[in-house]
């Protein structure tokens, strides 16, 4: 899991660090001082899986926060008052809530809850069937299993559907984190396919409808033990 800490308190930041040290599936990626650096962060880095929070800082809190992230990671609240509790789990986005100071048990069970956390928004990725795609302000429907290929394209990707093709302005790692891996598969750097669709795999090239598709001497051993071969 891949983590930042936000707190105006360096003390607070380096105990919380020095806490994440102990676990091998946490890695702290960045810590903030406050919450506007931590923002901008997020707005570039999508892979942030757990932030945790001091709910008290300097003209923004971390309630403000997190009502200024249009699709926040998972939270753990840091703080040295009890008394937002309730309100805090208003929030579905928050997992847990430390008061300082932070024990090293207490902080095992955080992470429990994070893992499980996790676990569960994999799932229920990988039950839903479809997702929502900007394109010129308009919201359109995308159903997965229309879906053929993605292909890189800078900045934007382009999605090959059945019966058409769609630019979005989005890069192809976040639209991928965003499909159900159980159902998406990076074949090379600039092409994620829908493993149903696939008609045949010759060597390094796979037949998609018509198309093909180069695949990555490193993709090709993960993507022959995600396939049914006789």
């Amino acid at each position: 899991m891949k983590c930042i800490i936000i707190d105006d308190e360096a003390t607070a930041r380096a105990i919380i660090s020095k806490l994440c040290q102990g676990y091998e599936n946490l890695s702290v990626v960045e810590e903030f001082d406050n919450a506007i650096a931590a923002m901008k962060f997020l707005n570039k880095n999508n892979n942030v899986d757990v932030v945790f929070l001091d709910i008290h800082m300097p003209d923004f809190t971390g309630f403000d926060f997190i009502e200024s992230l249009p699709n926040p990671p998972k939270i753990v609240l840091t703080t040295s008052d009890d008394k937002f509790a309730i309100e805090a789990f208003e929030y579905d986005c928050i997992v847990d809530y430390l008061t300082k100071p932070i024990s090293q048990l207490r902080f095992i069970k955080a992470v429990n809850k994070l893992e499980n956390a996790l676990k569960n928004s994999l799932l229920a990725t990988q039950e839903q069937e479809y997702l929502f795609v900007n394109i010129n302000k308009r919201l359109i429907k995308l159903n997965f299993d229309k879906i053929l290929l993605i292909q890189a394209k800078g900045d934007y990707v382009k999605i090959q559907l059945e019966d058409e093709s769609l630019v979005v302005h989005t890069t192809l790692k976040n639209l991928t984190e965003k499909l159900p891996s159980n159902l998406f598969f990076q074949v090379h750097r600039s092409y994620v396919v829908n493993l149903k669709k696939i008609d045949s795999i010759e060597e390094n090239t796979i037949y998609i409808a018509g198309t093909h598709v180069r695949l990555s001497k490193l993709s090709r051993p993960k993507l022959m033990n995600l396939i049914n071969i006789i």
